[in-house]
């Protein structure tokens, strides 16, 4: 990426993105198409190079709705879009969330996941964020108290949706671009909203920044390099916390080994805890959480229906390992659900779907169920099963007590009952009479996960049970 203040140019765009960045000649480029001068530059910066690279540009304009004039900057795209044969999709959005989130970030949140749904496998969703913006963002996350990825800022190329997020413009400062618009007589859009200062962005764009620049006159350029440096140190704790999650990792990394973790520095701790929730996908915690999970990570909780919870998460301990599950209202533990055995059943509530193997010796006896009302349900206490080889009969919470199930999943664990006997606990365990006996056509039952289920709920030390006779 460029560091110095050059004046814009579509041959400076073309080594950026085919050199710095990368992008493959024939790519398709979709372009953030607010209309206004910094995405419209780069419209127009496309246009020229498409020929020559063989890419296929294309705009995508999110209409917020936010403004009276919003209808006719949707119009002044098309226009723009249609004079330079560019294909242009227009979505208008609702935006949520700005109570909880505020404005800035509700309106964000919606946008992206609009853009997201036109970048397929190998697509390049491309915005006009610049050196200007850059040192707003490092601003900001200062003044936040961010880690280094945040002041690592915005990279010029990451992940995105099925494809790639590319900001090639982030080493041209907003009066480079602006002098390109002018020589090129580009029309664009001026959101008058972008001059309300009480707006965080706004207030640090005209009012903070230009006062900084009377004394320092390169800030912007300073701190875009500030924000390299972070993005840099923080690659280096993600390789870091990588090979520390490979080492505390337990179930494929859906849970921490205490014992391990304990090995490591503080810090050390925090990164890779902050490191595996994000690979789990989930939004990561502020600092006094951190210091709440850590405090159940040295001392067991009280209760073991202790957790740490933000927004959508939960990080619970369970014996001696750390599970990070999402925020979900219980089941309704009166669950009763008819079930024909060879037909999946989803089981609301729980993210699990149930269906049954056909097998012979094995699972539940299909004589049995063949002449029985059969029913799933979830655990309301109480319940015993006794197993294959044994003489007495056991309560259902000592089983899982002893098979290391936590607490959450016991909740979740369907149980089906013949004519309103406990006949078998979900896919662990198959209770007498139930039994198929040897030679005896049997249904094993079988648990995975509801493919559109919001409940994905980790497990300690499963081990699945296909109790044979």
């Amino acid at each position: 990426m460029k560091n110095i203040d050059t004046p814009f140019s579509p041959q400076d765009l073309q080594e950026i993105l085919a050199r710095a960045l990368g992008i493959a000649t024939d790519a398709r480029l979709v372009v953030a198409y607010s209309g206004g001068l910094d995405s419209h530059v780069l419209l127009h910066g496309l246009c020229a190079l498409r020929a020559a690279r063989g890419w296929r540009v294309e705009a995508v304009h999110i209409d917020h709705g936010l403004q009276p004039a919003s209808g006719d900057w949707a119009g002044h795209c098309r226009r723009v879009c249609e004079t330079l044969a560019v294909a242009c999709a227009i979505e208008r959005i609702e935006v949520r969330g700005v109570r909880e989130e505020g404005l800035e970030s509700a309106a964000r949140r919606a946008r992206y996941a609009a853009l997201a749904r036109h970048i397929g496998p190998g697509d390049v969703l491309l915005t006009a964020h610049h050196q200007d913006d850059q040192a707003e963002t490092v601003l900001l996350q200062l003044l936040r108290g961010a880690g280094l990825a945040g002041l690592a800022a915005m990279p010029p190329i990451a992940a995105f949706a099925a494809g790639r997020h590319a900001r090639p413009l982030l080493g041209f400062t907003r009066s480079a671009l602006a002098t390109y618009a002018r020589q090129e007589r580009l029309s664009w859009i001026e959101d008058t909203s972008n001059r309300d200062t009480r707006l965080a962005r706004n207030f640090l764009r005209h009012r903070l920044l230009p006062l900084i620049a009377e004394r320092w006159p390169t800030a912007p350029r300073q701190l875009a390099r500030t924000a390299r440096h972070a993005a840099e140190a923080a690659a280096l704790l993600e390789e870091l916390a990588a090979a520390d999650l490979a080492d505390c990792g337990t179930n494929a990394g859906e849970a921490l080994a205490i014992d391990r973790l304990m090995r490591y520095s503080p810090a050390r701790q925090r990164n890779l805890i902050r490191h595996w929730l994000r690979t789990r996908g989930f939004r990561p915690p502020t600092a006094m959480h951190l210091e709440r999970i850590l405090a159940h990570a040295h001392r067991p909780p009280r209760t073991r229906h202790a957790a740490v919870g933000w927004p959508g998460v939960q990080v619970r301990r369970y014996r001696d390992a750390l599970f990070v599950l999402p925020a979900a209202p219980a089941p309704d533990r009166r669950l009763e659900l008819p079930w024909d055995p060879p037909q999946p059943l989803e089981i609301a509530g729980t993210g699990w779907r149930l269906h049954a193997v056909a097998t012979t010796g094995a699972g539940l006896s299909q004589e049995r169920l063949r002449r029985a009302r059969v029913v799933v349900g979830l655990r309301r206490g109480g319940e015993r099963c006794r197993l294959p080889g044994r003489a007495h009969r056991h309560t259902l919470k000592k089983l899982l007590q002893d098979a290391g199930v936590p607490p959450w999943e016991r909740e979740r664990l369907p149980l089906i009952y013949a004519d309103d006997e406990l006949a078998a606990v979900g896919d662990r365990w198959i209770c007498e009479p139930f039994c198929a006996r040897a030679d005896e056509p049997g249904w094993v039952p079988v648990l995975e996960r509801a493919a559109d289920s919001a409940v994905e709920i980790p497990q300690a030390g499963r081990k699945v049970k296909k109790t044979p006779r």
